[in-house]
């Protein structure tokens, strides 16, 4: 550092300097210099001093009076008694010209942006940019001022839903416009930046430590979703942080902070995170250079000083999802900060954070799981590694870590519906004659016509609205890439079945499941239940298509989309007759789906042709973001009541463990 010719400055000195309106003028002594005096510009003057140049009696008294009437309106004319000036000895030479200070203009005076009014230049004040207005005045989020400014479990959820349901409708909207090539769609940053202008959030007020209603182990798929929920501000910056009142002044200290995983260290344990500082690094346009103890930076280290707790949601590479998700890791306390040298050869700042105690397992479940992959180690408690033998294009584990049971009882492993030779579902159907796959828009597709003229997936297969009933492209249409075919291409997430400790069998995922994305349809044998209702009876793998389900919102709100209100679709179910799936003795992971009262997953019908009859599919999507080894659970509804039970309506036939709050006690 000091071999650079003596040029090195010490960045981290603090020079102690004073605002202007703290300095006093300092006058000479008596011995120095004349005094100095205080007189009117005009006089009179104590004897041996005159006035300034211009003040001169002679240019006064010629000159004065014109320039102020010429130059100037008359309410700028000079007082009758205007305040004093200082003053020079009368032997003080004389300069040649003086230019008053009303002479110089800003930068900006030859555009002719100056104001000549009074003897002082107004500061060009920059135009604001205009406030985005939403277009529909008329919509109402739901969520007072008192909510949106402190949150809870449900109103996050709620949140989340709903923001997530409009970015899969504005993907589905710009999926059909057959956008030019190259271009990049960020429908997540537009639903966002819509709800954050309509109210659609919650946890506005900021603050360290817990959020409420954000649960640890939570996962993002979009930095648009930690905003609205409160959980991390900035939709790019890694740092977030609150200006809090310190010892002498006003200090920031941190809130949150998300780890990308490019720059950053665990040492090999998921509950220490080595964090790397913000701002230094080089991108397109600049050149890399040291990091600066500022901002986000600063914070951190205020926060270590103060040991406070700062939030961390992890980023993770995934996979089977092709993009980054983020998970809620928990509060973590910084130990120690350090600066070091970088790739780039330049000073950046090292932050070390170790996990609170007592807090459930995240990102270490996300660790685990990458290790049970590779099997190494092997899963514990694992009996198959894969329980479909080859069926399924990905394994499917099959798991105790309860009991020393082995399984459960004998099936044959099916993908597919069998339907009887009794049962005769609706009029023969034909598909589309697209070439390649079916586009979206295109209304000479015969199946896009069936589904109302929209897409009903996103460019990466996610559904995008529930539907009484969802048209896809069958096997026999020549569009053989086609991505109207998504529950036809069998199961696309890692699954285990899994003894759970009070329900039997259950189902979960190794991945993390986006919401709308789709998991397994129920396969089994296909049956009318008006001519099995006797058989039935014993048969606890069975779906029923006829039972009666708690009606739940989980599309888009046209309102908030800006679309007209009276054309919200239904997402009640039709099917054509009464359909029950029995999975006793053949069928798939979604036999061990088990019932809650607050599910995760919902069951959509869903048919394609197949030589020229048209079958129903019972198909299973996520309601929301699944954290990864989540119980999936669906609704199995209740039997057509025909009365009431402790005041509710719906009861079912067998007593209902889910444990949910909302739990109505029976379904069956």
């Amino acid at each position: 550092m000091e071999g650079n010719g003596g040029n090195y400055t010490d960045k981290t000195r603090v020079l102690d300097i004073k605002p202007l309106r703290t300095l006093r003028p300092v006058f000479p002594s008596g011995n120095q210099a004349p005094p100095f005096v205080c007189a009117p510009p005009f006089g009179p003057f104590p004897p041996g001093f005159s006035s300034f140049y211009p003040f001169s009696s002679s240019q006064a008294n010629q000159h004065t009076p014109d320039l102020n009437q010429a130059q100037y309106p008359q309410q700028h004319q000079q007082p009758q008694n205007p305040p004093p000036v200082y003053q020079q000895p009368q032997n003080a030479s004389e300069p040649s010209l003086v230019t008053p200070l009303r002479s110089f203009r800003s930068p900006d005076a030859s555009n002719g942006n100056t104001d000549l009014e009074g003897s002082t230049v107004k500061r060009k004040i920059p135009k604001r940019r205009p406030i985005a207005r939403p277009e529909n005045m008329n919509f109402e989020s739901g969520i007072n001022v008192a909510e949106r400014e402190n949150g809870n479990r449900e109103l996050v959820v709620s949140v989340l839903m709903r923001f997530d349901a409009l970015r899969r409708r504005f993907a589905q909207l710009e999926d059909a416009k057959e956008a030019v090539s190259g271009v990049i769609k960020r429908p997540d940053l537009k639903a966002g930046s819509t709800c954050m202008g309509r109210g659609v959030r919650t946890n506005t007020k900021k603050r360290p430590g817990i959020v409420a209603g954000v649960e640890i182990g939570d996962v993002f798929f979009f930095r648009f979703e930690m905003c609205l929920v409160g959980l991390h501000s900035p939709s790019m910056a890694g740092i977030d942080y609150l200006v809090v009142k310190g010892e002498a002044e006003e200090e920031p200290i941190a809130t949150s902070i998300v780890s990308s995983g490019y720059y950053d260290n665990d040492e090999g344990n998921p509950d220490v995170l080595i964090y790397t500082g913000q701002g230094g690094n080089a991108d397109k346009d600049k050149q890399s250079s040291d990091q600066k103890l500022e901002r986000g930076n600063l914070a951190l280290e205020k926060s270590l000083h103060r040991n406070s707790a700062v939030r961390v949601i992890r980023g993770l590479k995934e996979a089977s999802h092709n993009a980054k998700i983020y998970i809620y890791d928990g509060l973590y306390e910084i130990k120690e900060s350090w600066v070091e040298k970088g790739k780039s050869g330049h000073n950046t700042f090292k932050y070390k954070l170790v996990r609170a105690p007592g807090q459930p397992p995240a990102f270490a479940t996300w660790t685990a799981i990458q290790k049970w992959k590779t099997g190494l180690p092997s899963r514990q408690g694992l009996i198959l590694p894969d329980m479909t033998s080859g069926v399924e294009s990905i394994p499917v584990s099959l798991v105790n870590e309860v009991d020393t049971d082995n399984g459960p009882a004998y099936f044959t492993y099916s993908t597919t519906v069998k339907y009887s030779e009794s049962f005769k579902l609706t009029q023969p159907s034909f598909g589309c004659d697209c070439a390649n796959s079916c586009k979206p828009g295109n209304l000479d597709c015969h199946c896009i016509r069936k589904n109302g003229g929209d897409f009903p997936y996103t460019g990466n297969g996610v559904l995008v609205s529930r539907k009484p009933m969802i048209y896809e492209c069958s096997p026999s249409c020549p569009c053989s890439t086609c991505k109207n075919k998504v529950t036809q291409m069998g199961v696309k997430v890692r699954l285990e079945v899994f003894k759970t400790a009070n329900r039997g069998w259950g189902l979960r995922s190794w991945d993390a499941i986006r919401a709308g994305s789709f998991i397994c349809i129920y396969a089994g044998e296909a049956k009318d239940k008006s001519k099995v209702q006797q058989t039935m009876a014993d048969d606890d793998y069975t779906f029923d298509t006829t039972h009666v389900y708690n009606p739940f919102k989980w599309n888009y709100e046209p309102g908030l989309a800006d679309e007209d209100a009276s054309e919200e679709m239904s997402e009640e179910s039709e099917i054509p007759l009464p359909l029950i799936i029995s999975a006793k003795n053949v069928g798939n992971v979604a036999r061990f789906m088990n019932h809650s009262c607050s599910p995760n997953v919902f069951w959509q019908p869903v048919t394609y042709e197949n030589n020229s009859q048209l079958f129903v599919h019972v198909a299973f999507f996520a309601i929301a973001h699944i954290p990864p080894m989540t119980e999936l659970t669906y609704d199995y509804g209740v039997s057509k009541p025909s009365g009431t039970q402790n005041g509710n309506p719906l009861y079912g036939k067998k007593k209902c463990f889910c444990g949910s709050a909302y739990c109505r006690g029976s379904f069956g």
